[in-house]
C-alpha cells in the first residue's frame, strides 16, 4: 500500500501583464516535495500542459512553453495521487469544458455520491479523479448560479467531505482560490514585486523562492477571486474550529515554509524537545533520518545534552536520490531510496544511537535503517518519532487507507497503553526501544491547540469530517 498527499499548487495573476509562467514554474519546483508523480501548467484559452514526472526533468519542455505562450495569468500542480492512478489523464490542472481549469490539493471522499448527482448531465468516466469529478459538478453549478463562483462554493461546499484546497483559472483570466472550512491543507497568498503579481501556493517557501511576500494564509472556508489585479474574497463556509493537518508540521511541508502562521522548522525543533522531555535515554549520539527529521534531532539534541551526528547520508546523485520515500507511487522505488540511505560507519560504531524519525507508518523504512545501522556496528538503537501512533485511515489528504498496513495498527488494534504499543512496535522494526510522541506533546511542538489539529490517522475519531468516510470502489479502482 501506498502514503501519498496530494499535492502541490501555484497560482499567478499579474497587474501589469507579464509573462508569469516561468514564476509558476519556479514554484512548482519549490513544491515539488508535495507530489513527485507528474506536473502541469493552464493559461487561458488553451489546453493544459500536463507531464509525467518531475519539474526539473522537464525544464527544456518548460522554458518552451514560457517563451511560446506568455501569460499573464497561470496556474500550476504537482501531482500525487489519492485517487486515480498516475496517467496523463488525471495529471492536473484539468480542463473542464472550455470554462476552467482545476487543480486541487486534498481528498474527497465521497466522489459516488457526487457521481450520481452528476449523472443526468455528464458521462463520468470510471478513471476519472476527485478533482475532474468536483470539476464537473462546479461546471453544473456555475450554469444554475449564471456564473457566480461564490455561489456556486457555498452551494457546493456542504456536498464535499473530505479536504480541499483549489486553484482555479477562467478562460476570462480570473484566478480563484478555494479552501475548506477546516483549513486541513495549506494555502497561502502573496505579491510578487518584479511582475505585479498577486501569487497562490501550497506553501510559503513556494513564495520566497521568487522572491514574492508572504501576505496572508487563504482562511479556512474563504475564496479569493483575482482579476485583473483586483482581489475579491468571499468567505463560502465557516466552522466552528479549523482541523489543519498535524502531519504537514511533522513531514509534508517544506521546513523553510510557515503555515497558518507558525514556522515549520521551529515546529520541528520544538516536537524535538517533546521526546527528551518525555524519554530520558542514556545515549552517545543523536541521529536524524534524513531529511525531514533533522530539525526535531537537533532540537533533542540540545535539551537532552546529547551529541548530534550525521549518521546517515543519502544518496543525492542517483535519479531517485534526492526523492522522498514516503511519497514514491510503488514499493520497489520507495525501497530503492531507503536501500541509499547509507549509515556513516566511523560515527555510529560501537556507539548507542538515538535515532529521529518525523513518523513510523509501515516500518518497512525504520526496519531497513535499523538493519544498516546494526551491520555498521551500533551498540543499540533508540528509534523515536515525532508523530505519535498512526493507527486509521486519512480521508483528508494523505494516502493510507487501510488499517492492515499501519504497524502501529498491526501490532494490536486494541492496545492503548503507550508504553505498550512502544515495546511491540520496537520487536517489529528491530529496535531497541521505540518512543512516539503523545497528543499533548505534538501540540505543544506545533504551538496549537489540540482542537485545532486533525489527528483522526492516530484517533480514529473522524468528526473533523461531514461523515466518516468509507474505503470506496472508486478509490480502489484508482490504485495499483
Amino acid at each position: 500500500m501506498l502514503i501519498k498527499e496530494k499535492c502541490g499548487l501555484a497560482a499567478a495573476s499579474s497587474q501589469k501583464e507579464a509573462n508569469v509562467l516561468p514564476l509558476i514554474v519556479n514554484m512548482l519546483r519549490a513544491l515539488q516535495h508535495r507530489g513527485q508523480e507528474a506536473w502541469g501548467l493552464a493559461v487561458p484559452g488553451k489546453e493544459p500542459w500536463r507531464m509525467l514526472g518531475l519539474v526539473s526533468e522537464s525544464l527544456g519542455k518548460a522554458a518552451a512553453i514560457c517563451a511560446r505562450s506568455p501569460s499573464p495569468y497561470a496556474i500550476g500542480h504537482t501531482r500525487y495521487s489519492t485517487v486515480g492512478r498516475t496517467v496523463l489523464e488525471n495529471v492536473q490542472p484539468m480542463m473542464v469544458g472550455r470554462e476552467f481549469a482545476i487543480a486541487h490539493n486534498g481528498t474527497i471522499s465521497n466522489t459516488e455520491e457526487i457521481v450520481s448527482r452528476l449523472s443526468s448531465y455528464y458521462d463520468v468516466p470510471t478513471w476519472a479523479s476527485d478533482t475532474l469529478i468536483v470539476g464537473y459538478r462546479i461546471h453544473y453549478l456555475l450554469s444554475k448560479f449564471n456564473g457566480d463562483w461564490f455561489k456556486v462554493f457555498e452551494e457546493l461546499a456542504p456536498e464535499l467531505n473530505g479536504a480541499y484546497c483549489f486553484i482555479i483559472l477562467t478562460k476570462a483570466g480570473e484566478v480563484y482560490a478555494a479552501r475548506d472550512e477546516r483549513g486541513f491543507r495549506p494555502l497561502c497568498l502573496g505579491w510578487h514585486d518584479e511582475t505585479s503579481s498577486y501569487v497562490v501556493a501550497s506553501e510559503s517557501c513556494a513564495l520566497s523562492v521568487i522572491g514574492a511576500q508572504l501576505i496572508r494564509d487563504v482562511k479556512p472556508g474563504e475564496i479569493i477571486r483575482i482579476k485583473r489585479g483586483i482581489i475579491e474574497t468571499h468567505m463560502f463556509a465557516e466552522s466552528e474550529r479549523p482541523a489543519h493537518c498535524a502531519f504537514e508540521y511533522t513531514y509534508f511541508a517544506n521546513p523553510s515554509s510557515t503555515l497558518d502562521g507558525v514556522s515549520v522548522y521551529e515546529a520541528r525543533k520544538r516536537l524535538g524537545y517533546e521526546l527528551a522531555r518525555l524519554y530520558k535515554i542514556e545515549a552517545d549520539i543523536v541521529i536524524p533520518v534524513p531529511d525531514s527529521a533533522r530539525p526535531a534531532a537537533l532540537g533533542f539534541s540540545q535539551v537532552s545534552g546529547i551529541p548530534l551526528e550525521e549518521g546517515l547520508m543519502k544518496d543525492r546523485y542517483s535519479k531517485k536520490g534526492g526523492l522522498r520515500s514516503f511519497i514514491e507511487p510503488a514499493l520497489k522505488d520507495r525501497l530503492e531510496i531507503n536501500r541509499w540511505v547509507l549509515p556513516v560507519e566511523q560515527t555510529v560504531r560501537g556507539k548507542r544511537v538515538v535515532l529521529i524519525d518525523d513518523s513510523i507508518v509501515r516500518g518497512t523504512s525504520s526496519r531497513t535503517i535499523i538493519k544498516a545501522l546494526r551491520k555498521a556496528g551500533a551498540k543499540s538503537i533508540s528509534l523515536l518519532s515525532t508523530y505519535p501512533p498512526i493507527r486509521y485511515p486519512c480521508f483528508a489528504g494523505i494516502d493510507f487507507p487501510t488499517k492492515e498496513e499501519l504497524v502501529a495498527h498491526k501490532i494490536g488494534s486494541d492496545v492503548e497503553d503507550l508504553a505498550e504499543i512502544n515495546k511491540r512496535v520496537a520487536e517489529e522494526v528491530g529496535a531497541d526501544f521505540v518512543g512516539y510522541n503523545t497528543l499533548e506533546g505534538l501540540a505543544k511542538g506545533i504551538c496549537k491547540p489540540l482542537t485545532d489539529l486533525c489527528t483522526s490517522c492516530h484517533t480514529g475519531n473522524y468528526s473533523c469530517l461531514k461523515k466518516t468516510p468509507q474505503y470506496t470502489q472508486r478509490m480502489k479502482k484508482g490504485r495499483w
